[in-house]
């Protein structure tokens, strides 16, 4: 018998995990990013078709290796951001995306602040690719960029470590 609790997910986010939205590899995408979390093992690689002359996304994309609610952020993030600039893209947070799925267990906050930690990582990506300057997009990576790539970099060390010995 187990002793786990199961966690109180919304209806939204169990949807959302057993038919998630714009989930799959995208051929044609302007840009792609990843982003993991070394501490549940959660992984997302978002993808954005993006019109150039309009700086919109076109279609959005992901795919994943985690958790229902990793899938739900992710899945729900895609359809929000569709239509949108990128400007206007990359300031949904974490709390926004929570509160399109009914809410997060707090437990798996992380997986909102993963999901916009990968946006923002593409977002950042498609200016730097481009060579184009944004007046709107901050130099210093925010905290969510920011925590993506801390967790990134234990992982990094606990293998070199572990290829060490």
């Amino acid at each position: 018998m187990s002793t786990r609790i199961p966690l109180p997910h919304s209806h939204k986010i169990i949807e959302l995990f057993r038919n998630p939205k714009n989930m799959g590899y995208m051929d044609d995408a302007s840009v792609k990013a990843i982003a993991g979390s070394p501490a549940c093992g959660d992984m997302i690689a978002i993808y954005l078709k993006i019109d150039d002359g309009k700086e919109t996304v076109v279609r959005a994309s992901f795919e994943s290796y985690g958790c229902a609610a990793n899938i739900a952020t992710a899945s729900i993030l895609t359809e929000m951001i569709k239509g949108l600039s990128l400007e206007e893209a990359w300031n949904i947070s974490w709390k926004n995306v929570s509160d399109e799925l009914g809410g997060l267990p707090s437990i798996k906050y992380h997986c909102g602040i993963l999901a916009v930690g990968a946006l923002r990582r593409a977002i950042r990506e498609y200016y730097k690719s481009r060579e184009v300057k944004s007046k709107w997009l901050p130099e210093k990576l925010t905290r969510e960029e920011l925590q993506a790539l801390g967790e990134e970099r234990i992982v990094e060390l606990m293998y070199k470590r572990m290829g060490s010995e």
